[in-house]
């Protein structure tokens, strides 16, 4: 089947939703040039439903200068710059900063609710990295909150054709034509994506006058993750197999705490940064604290930091866990605060009232992807970029705590703004051929398949983790080699099914971590590694 859209967006999380709502709201009634009302011009992938994005497993909340009594712009962007280690694109960072306020109104008329105060506020909390309270919150599960709001928007927009349980498989370029395309090739473009229909099996050409990737972030690659499984790097490696630039993918956020459940690891619950800035405590399970030996700033110094401290902790005390307290506070108000992380525990015999919560750091975020410019376009003409799957430069080295969400509805709405001025220039490329599956087979090796995935995580888990050395990440390269050559050849043999494409993802992904990782000979961010020295100010 061929299918045909003005915008087909690849991802449904809140960079995806934003950028369907724009589009669809700034095309709505309008005519083509024959005089016909345009109808349908919207199309969103979403790889399982609507509502398992990444953003539903976001805690925290949403970084956003609201309280301008003690708050500003400038606060907001030296926190930015400091957390992601003085390599952020300042640019990035300003654009981000100052549009954040906007499209918070945006997602409040949307339907999204933030907690307040009495008197109407927003009730703002505190996170690492932070100089101030300005996270605006939904009690412990903002993401959730999030991702409903605007799915019900988008539901009840006729503009938008909802494909759930669709896999994009590729996105179409030159390349698909017969053209030989390479990394050096001017003016690749990109005219839509081969995608996988569940119900037939078959894989459906869907033809494009723009495309926006919003496929999320690649922490399953990793045996621990806060990230849902679905989050497999699928529009990362996409982009990177069809010559696109990609940038940063050394820099992998280990979110330090998780919840400790050696029956959850993929996904690991997540115990939101905002319980730190309530007044949560790093300790040894002895109760001894710890986080005064590596800086200044306590449990709540950057992500990167706290990780990299919990991770030396449990080396040197053999442990698999420490521990965060918030004993000391008003348990009434810890159950008000964070309802669902105190249920959670509770479900497993721990009361965060009266108990320590056992946490350890879990592959968390990708700072790196797909390189775009300020409105979300990618190295591909046609091709655009949002979210966890690019790399605006907002994050430099280190992604500063809830700074992600803004980050994808600013671009979201940047993308929308620049796509809409061009997308009438686009024709459909009619040339494009439909997928061919011919002369291969059902895979009835599904164990080839489940054993690789298995590899890769224990690959990037044991070598490309919070510490490296050059020698791990060599071990890890010659590993994920031999995986790709089997996997190809697999992948060649048999029908394309959502299982061999995301292991394919994977692998591609696992790569330009350990690539990158290696080609930086330094510690910066969340780069660490034990064969370089760290810069003259990080050292105490």
């Amino acid at each position: 089947m061929v299918y045909k859209y003005d915008f087909l967006i690849i991802g449904a999380g809140v960079a995806g939703m934003s950028y369907a709502l724009k589009v669809a709201r700034a095309t709505m009634g309008k005519a083509d040039a024959s005089g016909a009302k345009k109808n349908g011009r919207v199309c969103m992938i979403c790889k399982a439903g609507l509502d398992e994005a990444n953003t539903s497993f976001a805690q925290g909340g949403v970084a956003s200068v609201t309280n301008l009594k003690v708050d500003t712009f400038d606060k907001h962007i030296a926190d930015t710059i400091i957390a992601g280690d003085y390599i952020s694109d300042r640019h990035a960072v300003e654009q981000v900063v100052r549009n954040a306020p906007e499209q918070i109104e945006e997602l409040v008329r949307w339907g999204v609710n933030f907690d307040r105060t009495e008197n109407g506020d927003f009730d703002l909390h505190r996170e690492g990295g932070h100089s101030e309270f300005r996270i605006l919150h939904h009690a412990d599960d903002t993401g959730a909150e999030i991702q409903r709001g605007l799915m019900e928007t988008v539901r009840r927009c006729p503009e938008i054709d909802v494909k759930e349980n669709h896999f994009a498989v590729e996105i179409i370029t030159q390349h698909h034509l017969g053209v030989r395309v390479t990394r050096r090739s001017p003016n690749i473009q990109c005219y839509g994506a081969y995608v996988l229909n569940p119900k037939t099996q078959k894989v459906d050409t869907y033809l494009s006058k723009v495309t926006i990737l919003c496929t999320g972030g690649c922490g399953a690659v990793y045996l621990t993750t806060s990230n849902p499984v679905i989050a497999t790097g699928d529009g990362i490696a996409m982009a990177y197999r069809a010559k696109a630039t990609v940038a940063d993918m050394e820099f992998v956020q280990f979110h330090p705490t998780v919840l400790h459940n050696p029956k959850e690891t993929h996904p690991a619950y997540l115990i939101t940064e905002a319980m730190r800035g309530y007044g949560g405590i790093l300790k040894l399970p002895n109760g001894e604290t710890f986080m005064e030996k590596y800086d200044e700033r306590l449990s709540l110094a950057p992500r990167d930091i706290v990780a990299r401290a919990i991770d030396k902790e449990m080396k040197i005390h053999g442990l698999d866990h420490v521990c965060l307290d918030v004993t000391h506070k008003p348990a009434d108000e810890t159950r008000h605060h964070f309802p669902n992380i105190y249920q959670k525990c509770l479900s497993i015999g721990i009361d965060i009232t009266q108990d320590y919560i056992p946490v350890r750091p879990a592959a968390h975020y990708m700072c790196g992807g797909i390189k775009v410019d300020l409105n979300g376009q990618s190295s591909i003409q046609r091709l655009y970029a949002l979210g966890e799957c690019s790399c605006t430069g907002l994050h430099g080295g280190n992604r500063l705590a809830s700074n992600s969400l803004i980050e994808a509805v600013v671009y979201a709405d940047a993308a929308a703004k620049d796509s809409l001025k061009h997308a009438d220039l686009y024709d459909f490329n009619e040339q494009v051929p439909e997928w061919n599956d011919e002369g291969t087979m059902t895979n009835e090796e599904k164990v080839l398949i489940t054993q690789s995935v298995k590899e890769v995580n224990q690959i990037m888990a044991n070598y490309v983790g919070i510490v490296r050395s050059d020698l791990r990440l060599h071990r890890a390269w010659d590993r994920l080699d031999m995986l790709y050559e089997e996997t190809e050849r697999l992948f060649k043999r048999v029908r394309a099914t959502r299982d061999i494409c995301e292991l394919r993802n994977m692998i591609n992904v696992g790569y330009l971590i350990t690539r990158w990782a290696l080609e930086r000979k330094e510690c910066r961010g969340l780069h660490f590694t034990t064969d370089y020295p760290l810069h003259a100010y990080d050292k105490k």
